[in-house]
């Protein structure tokens, strides 16, 4: 796991791409804010976590299966990665910024351009949080746990 990637990863720079070539100034991985999100834009006060479907244990979604190989290893660490992911979002939200998290499988689902488009509108929006996903943007009241196997992650 030492060869796997916590940034410059190939969906965050697909994003910070777009959103740079459609005139968005933002920081990368700040890391006095909790979490060190991906992207910070501050003239929104808004925060973007790009998460990998595998790694964030993103439900229903046909990039994240739990291995076969040592399942009790994995549901823990994914488990640990969600535990930790809603500890941040609740940091950053109580420190008055707002959360989107742009999952890996829209960004090779979803082209650039309309990944972009629909990050404008949420930025111009009122949301707090909202998901990006193959689905398009839901703004849940609040991140809600998931299932992973059969244990509540």
């Amino acid at each position: 796991m030492a060869r796997i990637r916590s940034t410059d990863t190939k969906p965050e720079m697909i994003l910070r791409r777009g959103l740079h070539a459609a005139g968005f100034r933002y920081r990368l991985h700040v890391s006095g804010l909790p979490g060190r999100p991906d992207i910070v834009l501050p003239k929104f006060r808004s925060v973007i976590f790009v998460h990998g479907c595998f790694w964030h244990g993103h439900a229903d979604c046909k990039n994240f299966r739990i291995p076969k190989t040592r399942p009790e290893f994995w549901i823990s660490k994914i488990k640990a990665n969600r535990d930790r992911d809603d500890r941040a979002m609740t940091a950053i939200h109580d420190a008055g910024w707002r959360s989107l998290v742009v999952w890996e499988c829209a960004t090779r689902s979803i082209c650039v351009d309309n990944l972009v488009r629909i990050i404008a509108a949420w930025l111009q929006g009122a949301e707090t949080s909202a998901e990006l996903g193959t689905n398009g943007l839901a703004c849940p009241g609040e991140f809600k746990p998931r299932i992973v196997g059969k244990q509540e992650v």
